[in-house]
């Protein structure tokens, strides 16, 4: 109903309405209205077509139209001329959202669209169908996690510089809250491998405390040190705190990128939290 509200709204000053989007935007009249509107294009094509053979040829223009506003290789459209004309609901949803976020961003447009489909393959013993669901629009948490991946990617790449910056606010952070138990936190690069100031800053930040006897609280060998910080990772993932996968390996190795990773999910979800 979005896109169709969307798509009657654009179009209300000339009187169009549009009840079905395969139905109605099939043979690119609405199609046409929609782009001169939003893009303010102006198309060497009939306004109406009323054969097959010119109802083609307008849409096969107008979508080469889409592709080149919205500068889009042949290998990226998830639609063509035969699927749109064919009133493929599927194509026509994925044609509307790239029209849509590239003329209004701002369009509320909801994260995991799905549309199952059906998948039809013929074999030698007949006609063999199977199930499957089409993702339209992205995850947005998963784009959100992948934008804080990229951040730090770029900030040891080409940023180092900045890098103790962010390393001191994010240690200023989790000596505010360990503090109270006595601790304190001068190196980041060694003092969360062993996944004991983690799980002690995760049960102050979250309000509970950890028993003892889940964790070690003085590792003596690498498999303790493992253990520590996958029950970490596993306390911040039910927590909804980790929205990015993590490696416990790549901690309890020293890895910076991924401890500050991490220690900054906490930063983001508590820096207002008081002591």
């Amino acid at each position: 109903m979005l896109l169709i509200d969307w798509i009657n709204t654009t179009l209300k000053q000339e009187h169009i309405v549009v009840k079905s989007l395969e139905e109605d935007l099939f043979d690119g009249l609405i199609l046409h209205h929609l782009l001169e509107k939003l893009g303010s294009l102006r198309l060497d094509v009939e306004k109406m077509a009323l054969t097959e053979k010119k109802q083609k040829r307008k849409l096969a223009v107008i979508l080469e139209a889409v592709a080149q506003c919205l500068q889009l290789e042949e290998s990226q459209l998830k639609w063509s001329v035969d699927s749109i004309f064919q009133k493929d609901l599927l194509s026509t949803l994925y044609l509307l959202i790239a029209i849509a976020k590239h003329f209004q961003p701002d369009l509320p447009i909801p994260s995991n669209i799905s549309v199952e489909v059906i998948i039809i393959e013929r074999t030698l013993t007949g006609l063999r169908t199977e199930n499957a669901v089409e993702y339209i629009t992205e995850d947005r948490e998963k784009l959100e996690a992948q934008s804080k991946a990229d951040a730090f990617d770029e900030l040891f790449a080409h940023a180092p510089d900045k890098l103790d910056a962010v390393k001191k606010v994010l240690l200023q952070f989790v000596n505010k809250h360990v503090g109270k138990l006595g601790l304190n936190v001068k190196d980041a690069d060694s003092q969360f491998a062993d996944g004991v100031i983690l799980l002690l800053l995760i049960g102050q930040l979250g309000g509970y405390f950890l028993n003892l006897r889940e964790f070690f609280l003085n590792p003596n060998c690498a498999t303790e040190m493992l253990h520590n910080v996958n029950l970490a990772v596993a306390l911040l993932t039910d927590g909804g705190l980790l929205d990015f996968p993590v490696n416990a390996e790549d901690i309890v190795n020293r890895d910076m990128k991924t401890t500050l990773q991490v220690l900054y999910c906490l930063y983001s979800k508590y820096k207002t939290k008081e002591t």
